[in-house]
């Protein structure tokens, strides 16, 4: 039962002892209370009435909770803090009559005793004087009798009540080890039948690294099928994705294809979409740093900072640089260029959608570096920038720089020699929901090919923290992207499948289609968002048939996949270094000639990445509060030319390397890279920037 004045106790669960001839403790969780009655008989009135409170107490928390549970309802398995509680307090009835029982031998042996006296005496005082002992000794007996009748009652109802619960829940598990060795036997012969089909299928033991399917299990084909013998069957899993995928052997549906694409080829000597140049050729010309100091081993509690927190904006939490790793957030975003030869090689396709699914690729690839990032990266300064000068070796050149703090948004701008473009501005909605962390970055994507003037917008997914209190941190991705070609109205639609415990499907798995300016679906994508995504041609395409529950699957006749993208191995160490990557180990190098306000220079985050984590924490809160002043006096100059009536409305901070345009491809207000900054940084004139640090 609730309760809510100080003092009071859950009757449920509490536990009565006897200290003395007329003391009782009273024990509830880490609460002790000490009563005295007057005398041994009123004590035991005392015990008994609680005891009765108690019974009654349980009886009514039992009756709430099977209210749902008469016999011709729903089998469902009992929960595990129900049957321990049960189990506790069935325990705590055994005790109460054992206790009871003691009590009725101490009493008969002194009635007894009491009796035999009785027979020995002569003179009529004492006789008076032994009935009323006798007297008193038998009130206590009939007492204890009766708190030892209604505790044996107690403990029947309660066995009683708890018998139709655990007879439900042995039901019910009988039926799920039933149909478990059932499903496993179904797995063992859908097993057996996908190794002989694999075994008997023509070029498939030779080259068993193409095959490409959207699911796990084999079709096998019947004795009237109308498609070629070739062909393989992959079926998807239900609620997974929208069509089902058939590989073919290249050469006979060359002719489809010459029918339905025109000039596209589909050859081992493709220079656009072949494996050979997937990774970038020649060593860096200047020699980057391969490790950092290791992380050092500091324990906190993270529940005594977070409890506070729960449905907050994780930008307003204040949090140690415990929770942290030694980058801030334009660094993690400059870390989606890791795989910009992507991109390079998109530059020489000659069909819009071939340069789609390199683009779709390098929209994944963002996130492999995520898998094991768990720690927060630190949120950037007002004003703080990140260049990242990389034409020698990446050959491109790269510009954050934080434009808003509440909330947190980051303007971005890339350019590459390569002939590409791109440009975004990223605002990062976060909610802190006890067991997880939910990380909604807003903001479109835009990248541009100057030679073909193809203009790509996408928008990121979501990411989920899970087990912030309790078990290992792990992060997931889920969601859908949306890629569209504005120029040619391509589209790409790409499926993030959340992480299910009884899922199926490849952990982390991206999906997706793409598709002409006529909505005709033209690749597959398929892959994980760790690790790889490759594509394969669609030749044909097809209705299948209506499921059991109604829905309809698209049957796409594919031509072998091949690989997109492959994530690169973690450095050796990794694990020690917060599973940077080789690009975010050199992303916070000291380098000569950047910005005043650049991240590289951030006292807190060089603090910490030397793994002087005290002395981080001090200088953290320096300049939050150094940037809380800096807000007060924007606001004061504001109020003095503006009236307090306007100070939100003009507490907006100009930032000096963007400015706010309207984006005519998605009609939202952007902060677009206005330029200066190179020249700046040539001429080595930072006169203009803010002292942050």
């Amino acid at each position: 039962m609730a309760h809510t004045c100080r003092g009071t106790i859950n009757l449920c669960t509490a536990h009565f002892d006897k200290e003395d001839s007329c003391g009782i403790m009273l024990t509830n969780g880490a609460r002790t209370y000490h009563l005295k009655a007057s005398s041994e008989v009123e004590r035991q009135h005392w015990i008994t009435t609680l005891e009765l409170a108690k019974a009654k107490a349980v009886h009514l928390m039992s009756s709430h909770s099977d209210d749902s549970g008469d016999d011709d309802e729903t089998t469902s398995p009992t929960d595990k803090s129900e049957l321990h509680c049960t189990i506790k307090d069935l325990s705590l009835k055994l005790d109460d009559l054992g206790t009871c029982n003691d009590l009725i031998a101490k009493h008969g042996a002194a009635l007894q005793r009491s009796l035999s006296e009785l027979e020995g005496l002569k003179i009529p005082y004492e006789s008076s004087e032994k009935l009323k002992a006798v007297n008193e000794r038998a009130t206590l007996f009939r007492i204890t009798s009766n708190a030892m009748i209604n505790a044996c009652r107690d403990f029947l109802e309660l066995a009683e009540t708890h018998s139709r619960k655990w007879q439900r829940a042995l039901q019910y598990e009988q039926e799920q080890r039933i149909h478990l060795e059932e499903t496993i036997e179904q797995l063992a012969k859908q097993h057996n039948s996908l190794e002989r089909a694999f075994r008997s299928a023509p070029g498939r033991a030779s080259n068993p690294t193409k095959s490409f399917s959207e699911g796990s299990f084999l079709t096998p084909k019947g004795e009237d099928s109308e498609e070629d013998e070739d062909t393989e069957y992959f079926d998807a899993m239900e609620d997974s994705t929208s069509f089902i995928t058939v590989i073919t052997e290249a050469k006979e549906d060359r002719k489809a294809e010459g029918g339905t694409t025109g000039s596209v080829e589909w050859t081992s000597t493709d220079n656009v979409l072949d494996n050979t140049s997937l990774v970038p050729k020649g060593p860096p010309k200047v020699k980057r740093r391969v490790r950092i100091p290791d992380k050092p081993n500091y324990s906190l509690n993270l529940w005594s900072i977070m409890k506070n927190c729960i449905g907050r904006e994780l930008s307003k939490i204040p949090m140690p640089v415990n929770f942290n790793e030694p980058l801030s957030m334009l660094q993690r975003l400059t870390e989606d260029l890791e795989y910009h030869h992507l991109l390079d090689k998109a530059v020489h396709c000659t069909s819009s959608v071939e340069q789609m699914c390199l683009v779709a690729a390098f929209s994944v690839s963002s996130y492999s570096t995520t898998v094991h990032r768990i720690a927060k990266p630190f949120n950037p300064m007002l004003g703080e920038t990140f260049e990242l000068d990389r034409l020698d070796d990446m050959g491109l050149r790269s510009l954050c720089e934080q434009v808003s703090h509440h909330p947190p948004s980051a303007a971005h701008h890339v350019f590459s020699k390569h002939g590409w473009s791109l440009w975004q501005e990223i605002t990062i909605s976060s909610k802190f929901r006890g067991k997880y962390l939910s990380i909604m970055p807003l903001g479109a994507i835009h990248l541009e090919f100057q030679a073909s003037g193809n203009h790509y917008v996408w928008r990121k997914s979501t990411s989920t923290v899970h087990n912030i209190i309790v078990g290992k941190l792990w992060i997931d991705q889920t969601g859908d992207i949306e890629i569209v070609n504005h120029k040619t109205k391509d589209q790409c639609q790409l499926k993030f499948l959340p992480y299910s415990y009884f899922s199926k499907e490849v952990h982390r798995k991206v999906s997706g289609v793409v598709s002409d300016s006529q909505g005709k679906a033209q690749y597959v994508l398929s892959g994980s968002w760790d690790e790889q995504m490759e594509c394969a041609k669609i030749v044909q395409s097809s209705p299948s048939s209506p499921s059991s529950d109604g829905k309809q699957k698209t049957v796409y006749q594919t031509l072998p996949a091949k690989l997109l993208w492959k994530k690169y191995p973690l450095p050796e160490n990794a694990e020690n270094m917060y599973y940077f990557s080789e690009l975010a180990l050199t992303l916070n190098e000291h380098e000569e000639g950047v910005a005043p306000t650049d991240s590289r220079l951030r006292p807190d985050q060089r603090l910490m990445e030397k793994g002087h984590w005290d002395e981080a924490n001090t200088e953290k809160q320096r300049l939050e509060e150094k940037q809380r002043a800096s807000r007060r006096r924007r606001l004061e100059a504001c109020a003095r030319g503006c009236g307090s009536e306007d100070e939100k409305e003009t507490d907006v901070y100009m930032p000096l390397w963007f400015e706010k345009r309207v984006d005519p491809h998605t009609g939202e207000m952007a902060c677009i890279y206005k330029g200066g900054y190179w020249e700046a940084k040539e001429r080595q004139d930072w006169h203009m920037c803010p002292n942050i640090f």
